[in-house]
């Protein structure tokens, strides 16, 4: 019996020293990283008892550079001490690549083109030329940009463009309720260009304005109503429903009054 009660002993206390070493049942909360440059990060973590590895390293033009945008495990998730914590940094300088050529295309053509080689479309410029909305040059800050040259990743690239040998109109786009990044696909498609965009009170934060909608266009859609090829549309955009959807609103009110009256 003495044996066995010894055992026994040996068993409870080997469980005991594996539960300590393990931190058995013991969950640090991972906190926050976002928005906090490298060093600030492992010293953060270190407080916290935890350990950082850099996962990845993109670069994000709207975010401070240097500074984590993503982690894993997420913020508030249970891990134990010594936990690894990947890391995603905005890199310093935007990654740098080669300008393809996109002369003599058409500009869907070129939209996808650049698409591909991570760049953007920025302002149509319309000349008169028999190559109706083909690509005459292509420019970046201003000046002609040669295929090959180096330039920053999501740069935005200038067209040139036929407009034919009259003054071509196009149809002006209705926009209504459109979000900002649809409504300039919209535009661009469209042969014209995005005028000022202007922001109201209701949108405050960064998810606001991936939500927001045109509420508002200048010149405004009509039927048969056109403009010439590369003009510009100012847009009004918001997240006010009352703004967006006031036939909601006024049914709402029509209905309330109603009822005050029956009453």
């Amino acid at each position: 019996m003495l044996a066995i009660g010894v055992f026994l002993g040996l068993i409870a206390i080997t469980f005991f020293i594996l539960r300590i070493y393990t931190h058995h049942g013991r969950r640090l909360s991972v906190p926050d990283f976002s928005g906090l440059t490298l060093e600030e990060t492992i010293k953060k973590a270190k407080a916290n008892k935890l350990r950082i590895e850099i996962a990845d390293s993109v670069y994000n033009n709207n975010l401070p550079k240097g500074t984590v945008i993503k982690q894993n495990p997420e913020p508030n998730f249970k891990v134990k001490k010594r936990r690894r914590i990947f890391i995603t940094l905005n890199a310093m300088n935007p990654e740098q690549i080669r300008m393809p050529n996109i002369v003599d295309v058409s500009i869907r053509q070129a939209e996808a083109i650049l698409k591909n080689a991570g760049l953007e479309i920025g302002r149509l410029i319309h000349v008169p030329d028999i190559a109706v909305n083909s690509v005459l040059k292509q420019k970046f800050e201003g000046k002609d940009i040669e295929e090959g040259v180096l330039i920053p990743k999501g740069s935005k690239i200038d067209l040139v463009l036929g407009m034919g040998l009259s003054h071509q109109k196009t149809q002006i786009p209705d926009l209504d309720r459109y979000t900002l990044s649809d409504a300039k696909k919209t535009i661009l498609r469209a042969a014209l260009n995005v005028g000022a965009v202007i922001y109201d009170e209701s949108i405050a934060t960064a998810e606001d304005s991936l939500n927001a909608k045109i509420w508002r266009q200048y010149p405004s859609f009509k039927d048969n109503k056109k403009i010439r090829l590369g003009s510009t549309i100012d847009l009004w955009i918001t997240v006010d429903s009352t703004i967006l959807y006031p036939e909601l609103f006024i049914e709402d009110t029509v209905q309330f009054t109603d009822s005050l009256i029956l009453e």
